[in-house]
């Protein structure tokens, strides 16, 4: 299992950081690259600049609680929770679960396993399919 995360790109867990106005006043953020992928998809979904959508965040974040301790890291956390939603809801629509994510306690879906002869993750090849386990009932 950690072969898999160990050989990763190192460029994934580099960090980018990104200059943003923010109520006039320039702000650098600082995170890793996936998450700037992330934060473009959803700002495309909302048909606006990932800037735009930052802002938008850091305004209702703060109307909301009045402080915001880690800008960076709340970032992150929208990402994977944008993420998560959405991996939810292609459960919901291939089976019509429960809406539990995949290998949750009382979820009616076991995780995927991984064969060790293919070295592969991708659900997507004819080869990978017939060496995984993707759902069972």
């Amino acid at each position: 299992m950690c072969e898999y995360y160990v050989k990763a790109d190192p460029i994934q867990y580099e960090q980018r950081s990104r200059t943003i106005r923010m109520k006039g006043v320039l702000t650098t953020i600082r995170i890793e690259n996936p998450f700037w992928d992330i934060l473009a998809e959803m700002a495309e979904q909302e048909h606006c600049t990932t800037n735009a959508l930052i802002t938008k965040f850091h305004d209702e974040i703060l109307a909301d609680r009045d402080e915001l301790p880690n800008f960076a890291s709340f970032l992150r956390v929208t990402c994977i929770r944008y993420m998560r939603r959405n991996l939810i809801a292609l459960e919901k629509k291939i089976d019509g679960s429960a809406g539990y994510p995949i290998g949750w306690k009382n979820s009616p879906i076991e995780p995927a396993t991984f064969s060790k002869s293919t070295g592969t993750h991708d659900l997507s090849s004819p080869q990978s399919v017939s060496n995984v386990r993707v759902f069972k009932r």
